[in-house]
């Protein structure tokens, strides 16, 4: 059965794909952490966190995206990096796309941070 979390992931891969990048890898896993989907965008290697929230109270999905896990994301990219040396000369960027809870009604509202961080 697919958690929620996939289900999110494969609207985020959806949406990147809709825009002309191209999904290389999802869910790349090392010691240091997990990036949810990485994907190309011309020359461009991009590394998306996928993040959401069902409950405004707390911090909004991209807000949870603090310093900590932008610090994981960013050694977790390095070692896809060289894991890939093909991409290594490659300019990168760390996007975040967030599902936030709805005002009212039942979809979540969709926002791609592209750059939301640097390394």
């Amino acid at each position: 059965m697919k958690s929620l979390g996939d289900e999110y992931e494969q609207r985020a891969a959806t949406l990147l794909e809709d825009q002309g990048l191209r999904l290389l890898t999802r869910n790349f896993r090392g010691k240091t952490g997990e990036i949810d989907l990485i994907a190309a965008e011309g020359g461009r290697l991009v590394f998306i966190e996928v993040r959401a929230r069902r409950n405004r109270c707390f911090n909004s999905a991209a807000g949870s995206v603090d310093r900590r896990k932008q610090q994981r994301l960013i050694r977790t990219a390095q070692l896809f990096l060289q894991c890939h040396p093909q991409w290594a000369s490659a300019p990168c960027r760390f996007d975040v796309i967030a599902f936030e809870p709805p005002q009212s009604g039942s979809r979540p509202k969709i926002r791609w941070i592209r750059g939301a961080f640097t390394a």
